[in-house]
């Protein structure tokens, strides 16, 4: 008998952008594509989702490199996914802009959203389910760090994971929990999108979005294990592939 996916949530991988520091790499080819240890950067979200139990999922990028994918991944069989492909024609648009693409494929369904240079190894289905069931509200992930916090947007949140505040980089953080690049949104996610106005960056801010849950009191955060962003600079895609070739042969990952 087959496995029961999730059965009322779509998964959505982004995987767009410029990735100016990682030029002259990213000439080439876009940066998801780009190896961590044994296999190209965007194999790793989409294990998650696979594991998550997720079986349909739209993945965004920018033209540019857009058909690499395409070659690469095909429809997704190898990942026992159903793989559809959007082009996020503004690669400066930002992460809401580019989740506001999928709300014709998600069809009023909950999405589990995976920035595509995110590796991780914590197992998403159990959370997954629990959301499935949720009437509604949105789950960010967050992880506990060690080093200085600044450079991160640092949840603050309550015993029972409720979360009080995010802040984007502050100077004087209130927790040492970093965000991570993994969100879980109900349907409500593409109209609060078309409510946000773009940053002084231009950008259509995840931050801006995940406040619109946060003021109601349905934003949560779920504490992950073990999380690294591979794609930010030349000295974490080095420490992801070490990371991870570790952790591969120690059978960890």
């Amino acid at each position: 008998m087959a496995e029961r996916g999730i059965r009322n949530m779509k998964g959505v991988i982004l995987a767009g952008g410029l990735a100016t520091r990682l030029r002259p790499l990213t000439q080439v080819t876009n940066k998801h594509l780009l190896p961590v240890f044994n296999k190209p950067m965007i194999f790793y979200p989409l294990e998650a989702m696979q594991q998550a139990g997720i079986k349909e999922v739209l993945l965004t990028s920018s033209p540019d490199h857009s058909g690499h994918f395409a070659n690469l991944l095909g429809s997704g069989e190898e990942f026992n996914l159903r793989l559809y492909y959007a082009i996020q024609k503004n690669p400066k648009g930002g992460i809401a802009d580019a989740i506001s693409f999928a709300e014709e494929f998600a069809k009023d369904e909950k999405i589990l959203v995976i920035l595509g240079d995110n590796i991780f190894k914590f197992n998403l289905k159990i959370i997954a389910e629990k959301f499935e069931k949720k009437q509604k509200g949105a789950m960010v992930f967050g992880i506990k760090i060690n080093t200085d916090s600044k450079q991160y947007g640092v949840i603050e949140i309550e015993k029972n994971g409720k979360v009080i505040s995010i802040e984007e980089k502050p100077e004087t953080p209130k927790s040492n929990i970093a965000q991570t690049g993994i969100y879980m949104y109900d349907n409500r996610v593409f109209e609060f999108i078309k409510k946000i106005k773009p940053s002084v960056r231009g950008q259509l801010e995840v931050t801006d979005l995940n406040n619109f849950y946060l003021k109601e009191g349905t934003l949560e955060c779920q504490i992950i294990d073990w999380w690294i962003d591979a794609g930010t600079s030349y000295d974490e895609l080095l420490r992801a592939n070490n990371m991870v070739a570790e952790k591969v042969r120690n059978n960890e990952l």
